[in-house]
């Protein structure tokens, strides 16, 4: 955890590497003839996408970052989570829409559940009965 208690899951740095270097290959390209600059794009976004997109948890809930927004959901909000086929870690809300968790692979659910402030294992109170 970070020094504010967030728990930060990025994507691997090699995706940032790949894009710097898929940017400085396309760079002869680009400057070969002018309407071929906006390839520059791609790798542009890639390494930002790489760099900023994840998940940060901590005691309020979880943040899901894009390549250029992010999403705020809190605990009392979701009702399970779970992993995919592949090992992706996703998130049930209450109303019954998923979300997936960027970078959250199924071995980290035990951390992201620790950045809640609540064990493992213990249920959270339901409305329907307060006292559990």
């Amino acid at each position: 955890m970070g020094r504010t208690g967030t728990l930060r899951f990025r994507h691997s740095q090699a995706i940032w590497v790949a894009a710097v270097i898929a940017f400085l290959g396309a760079l002869p390209l680009a400057t070969a003839r002018w309407y071929l600059v906006p390839l520059l794009l791609v790798p542009v976004a890639v390494g930002v996408w790489a760099w900023r997109a994840g998940t940060d948890a901590d005691r309020a809930g979880v943040r899901i970052r894009a390549l250029l927004g992010e999403r705020r959901i809190a605990w009392s909000e979701i009702a399970e989570l779970a992993s995919d086929p592949r090992g992706q870690a996703v998130v049930r809300l209450r109303d019954g829409s998923t979300a997936t968790l960027p970078a959250v692979r199924a071995a980290d659910l035990p951390g992201l559940v620790a950045a809640s402030g609540q064990p493992l294992g213990e249920p959270r109170p339901t409305p329907d009965h307060p006292d559990d």
